[in-house]
């Protein structure tokens, strides 16, 4: 326990460094560059699969953020109240949800676990502006900081530290192609064999007006449990400023592979200061 204390710590010191300068999620709209803004969201999402096993696994995840949006790049927190209802083979990574234990395990009784979820820490920096031929480039941090409990289900109760790049580029006035990557170095609680985890997601979105942008995306994740199979899936948002100030979003989520939840539906409220 005491050798591995520092270790961590320094971990959460090297990524805190890093979202000094970083921040983000892939498919946020982007905020407006050149100034300073606050920027407070509340998105709950539902999701629901079986995940390979015989019983179904039910989430609501309720994420409060708070943003920092600086010329060159945003600084986010988000603390969300989550609500598993399941087995206990699926457990949240950053609000995500993977299946944590090994194909074949028998499910155990449902049970419904509510509480604080795992506090998450962002940061985006812009690399380069696209022009020309150049596409738009971001680099992105993220730490969790293990604020759920895991005698619950409702985390692991480990840091996880990640890191990413995201790229975007009009292909015509109107029509925007998004390519996103990441790896995340997945803490490993005692009990559980978890690996590290890479993601990608490639998509397109399409401006309906400057207010109005809808975007559809391939995303895969790796499994945490070898042999599982990726999580993989098709998500549609739909991004709509209602006034300057006041945006609202929605997305709805498709399950490709049992390692993903069959399906996910969210809406939610943005309001910049």
């Amino acid at each position: 326990m005491s050798c591995k204390f520092p270790q961590t710590w320094w971990a959460v010191a090297r990524v805190l460094s890093c979202l000094v300068l970083l921040g983000a999620d892939p498919h946020e709209e982007e905020p407006p560059r050149g100034s300073s803004t606050w920027l407070f969201g509340l998105t709950p999402n539902y999701s629901s699969g079986t995940y390979g096993t015989g019983t179904r696994t039910d989430i609501t995840y309720v994420p409060l953020s708070i943003q920092r949006l600086f010329g060159e790049g945003d600084v986010s927190l988000v603390v969300p109240f989550i609500s598993v209802k399941g087995d206990g083979s699926v457990v949240l990574l950053s609000g995500l949800p993977n299946r944590r234990t090994p194909l074949g395990t028998a499910p155990g009784p449902p049970v419904t676990q509510a509480g604080l979820g795992d506090i998450v820490l962002r940061g985006r920096h812009y690399l380069l502006d696209e022009q020309h031929w150049w596409p738009t480039v971001a680099l992105t941090a993220r730490l969790k900081i293990p604020t759920a409990s895991s005698s619950r289900g409702l985390g692991t109760g480990k840091f996880d530290e990640g890191f990413g790049m995201e790229t975007s580029k009009f292909v015509t006035e109107k029509l925007v192609l998004y390519m996103d990557a990441g790896f995340t170095f997945v803490g490993k609680p005692a009990g559980d064999n978890f690996r590290n985890q890479w993601n990608y997601d490639v998509g397109l979105g399409y401006y309906f007006t400057n207010a109005l942008v809808a975007g559809v995306y391939f995303e895969e994740y790796r499994a945490v449990i070898e042999g599982n199979q990726n999580p993989q899936d098709v998500l549609m948002t739909l991004n709509y400023d209602l006034t300057p100030r006041v945006g609202l979003n929605a997305f709805t989520m498709i399950g490709l592979s049992d390692g993903a939840p069959e399906y996910a539906v969210s809406a939610g409220l943005a309001v910049k200061y």
